[in-house]
């Protein structure tokens, strides 16, 4: 099948209505990420932003609703159609999901022996490359993930989420577990990364300075449904009791004049 038209958006989230635990944590979100954009999801604890960012990669099904990635509706698809839409998106899951007995090369390499048929030389090549652009030092590719510290698993699980050089990142709390400066240079490099590939990213976050520092929209959950879409210096602004509140006590009282809005 043909690859999705240029100026569709890669991601649509259509009316998904998502019923968990005997409750209803979806009622009814419906989104779309364009090409190129860094958009953030946020929203309170038990909002359902993880949960969201499986379904729109096909781990879970929503009670209803449709997901469409790259123009395909994800739920239609054969497994070899899957397979295929996967190889086009990456995942950096929370504390990077890396395997325990792997090392951080067969960690990275992981996706394209999947997904790929490489001469072992080529194979360790790209492998390599990807390393080096989530700044990971070469002499970590030997190193098993309980070898590594917070900061280096989430590199090692961006290197593996880069390896099949995706059109669309998908980031799941990118930043949590991190000391301040830590996360400013991951934010950093994800940045770069994205603007210098071209990459689309979606990422679920609660940490403001990722909303302030390198974001081009954020995505409010609240109540089940998306109550506000925009950029943040916008959204931050919104007459919302816990919008207000949320940028309120994750800023430390900072509004929006402080950050020369």
């Amino acid at each position: 099948m043909a690859a999705s038209a240029p100026d569709r958006p890669l991601l649509e989230a259509e009316d998904i209505h998502t019923r968990l635990g005997g409750r209803w944590l979806h009622e009814g979100v419906s989104f779309d990420i364009g090409r190129g954009e860094v958009v953030a999801l946020i929203g309170g604890s038990g909002t359902g932003k993880s949960v969201l960012l499986r379904e729109c990669i096909g781990l879970l099904r929503p009670t209803s609703g449709r997901v469409r990635l790259f123009g395909e509706d994800i739920w239609s698809l054969d497994q070899l159609s899957v397979n295929r839409v996967r190889s086009r998106f990456g995942v950096l899951f929370q504390e990077g999901a890396l395997f325990s007995s792997l090392t951080v090369a067969e960690n990275v390499a992981a996706p394209l022996d999947v997904h790929c048929r490489l001469p072992r030389r080529l194979r360790d090549e790209v492998v390599a490359l990807n390393i080096r652009l989530a700044g990971l030092p070469m002499d970590a590719a030997d190193k098993r993930p309980s070898e590594l510290s917070g900061g280096m698993k989430k590199r090692a699980g961006l290197a593996r989420a880069l390896v099949l050089e995706p059109e669309l990142l998908f980031l799941d709390e990118p930043t949590s577990g991190l000391d301040p400066i830590s996360a400013r240079e991951f934010d950093h490099l994800l940045r770069v990364l994205c603007d210098s590939l071209g990459l689309t990213a979606l990422l679920a976050t609660h940490d403001l300075d990722t909303l302030w520092g390198m974001v081009d929209r954020v995505i409010v959950l609240h109540g089940g449904r998306v109550i506000a879409d925009g950029p943040v210096d916008q959204v931050s602004r919104m007459e919302h009791d816990w919008i207000r509140a949320y940028f309120s006590a994750h800023s430390g009282g900072r509004t929006g004049d402080e950050h020369g809005i």
